[in-house]
């Protein structure tokens, strides 16, 4: 996917699960496109090169199947002789924006903000991991992790399981203690064959989350969690946790029953860094000046930022000279400021929160903490 060129459109409008709530969906694309064809042709491009441009958009309007199956949210980008098409689970207000660039502000909330989080779901005859945010929850396929107690007590060489539990340290660090198993140690003692079968999966899940802060959120049956707690070593498991059966259970459910345990944690997070930002206003190493922030943004220096959601400030940026022009009207060259300092902090490892203009420190357009 490109992500500059000449004529990028991008779309966003909220949609709507239900087949009776979704009728109204293909007229108000159909009008965000009406207005997309506006702005192209203000940009000098000619009518048939907008209508091939805007042809799989088009498209989509009597393709019935397709809004049959939505989600909360639906956003289009469209270059000449590429379209991309997602159904998301965010509510987006309507928007379409022309230009040079992709408009992607709208999509942070799905990936910054209220951050990542993991469910570990258990049981005797299955092991689930789940990576979700506020707005969705994919399944992910495990490598070196026994799907089951069964899997794991086929793994019976002392070798093997010795080379197995050493082999690496704990995800987010600290020393990794050795754990022996072999023939005749606790074979036939049930908390023994779980001990192992969770160390295991500790070990496993050490690999997938290496160098990862996001909380964990162990879920099954009430007497297996204490156990699996005795083997876990990964630094951000939650004490709360959700017991029961979740072998079949869809993700989407699951994540409907984990996001309030995990909730408050991201907003102590932002709390935290609203408080931070205060602390480090009067020593210069936290700013609301939107030109210093876009330049230090693209040198990697912001460490915290906060945009709020359905702000737009147009500007120009030259990464050759730092200069920054700020526009009070969208036209032909400029960018959305907010969306490249928001984009461009992720890139580099900072922390993005997308919030409510309400939400934002001291009501400002913008705010970041710098990290140097």
């Amino acid at each position: 996917m490109n992500t500059e060129g000449d004529h990028l459109v991008s779309v966003y409008m909220p949609a709507h699960r239900l087949p009776n709530e979704a009728e109204q969906d293909p007229i108000r694309l159909r009008n965000l496109l009406t207005e997309a064809e506006e702005q192209l042709k203000q940009r000098g491009m000619r009518t048939p090169v907008v209508r091939d441009l805007l042809q799989p958009a088009h498209a989509l309007l009597g393709n019935s199947a397709f809004w049959r199956h939505q989600s909360d949210g639906l956003a289009l980008f469209l270059a000449p002789d590429e379209a991309h098409v997602l159904r998301l689970p965010l509510r987006f207000r309507e928007l379409v924006v022309v230009g040079d660039y992709w408009h992607v502000k709208a999509l942070l909330p799905l990936f910054a903000g209220d951050g990542r989080f993991y469910i570990l779901a258990l049981s005797q005859k299955a092991v689930r991991l789940l990576e979700g945010t506020r707005y969705s929850v994919s399944e992910l396929e495990l490598e070196n992790i026994p799907t089951s107690l069964a899997e794991a007590l086929r793994f019976d060489d002392p070798e093997s399981q010795l080379q197995f539990h050493t082999s690496t340290g704990p995800p987010g660090g600290g020393p990794r203690r050795a754990i022996f198993h072999g023939h005749g140690v606790g074979k036939d003692d049930e908390k023994s064959d779980l001990l192992r079968y969770f160390h295991q999966i500790d070990h496993g899940l050490g690999e997938i989350l290496r160098n990862e802060r996001a909380p964990l959120v162990l879920a099954g049956v009430d007497y297996l969690l204490p156990i699996y707690r005795e083997t876990n070593e990964y630094r951000w498991l939650l004490d709360e946790v959700l017991t029961g059966n979740y072998d079949d259970l869809r993700p989407e459910e699951l994540h409907a029953e984990a996001w309030p345990l995990v909730e408050p944690v991201f907003a102590a997070q932002r709390e935290q860094a609203k408080t931070r930002f205060h602390e480090l206003s009067s020593s210069g190493q936290a700013t609301t000046d939107l030109k210093q922030i876009v330049e230090v943004a693209h040198h990697g220096r912001i460490d915290t930022l906060f945009v709020p959601l359905g702000q737009r400030q147009w500007g120009r940026y030259d990464p050759s000279s730092g200069r920054v022009e700020l526009y009070a009207e969208h036209q032909p060259g400029v960018r959305d400021l907010l969306d490249l300092a928001a984009v461009q902090t992720y890139l580099n490892g900072g922390v993005v929160f997308a919030v409510e203009p309400a939400e934002m420190p001291d009501a400002a357009a913008v705010a970041a903490i710098l990290r140097y």
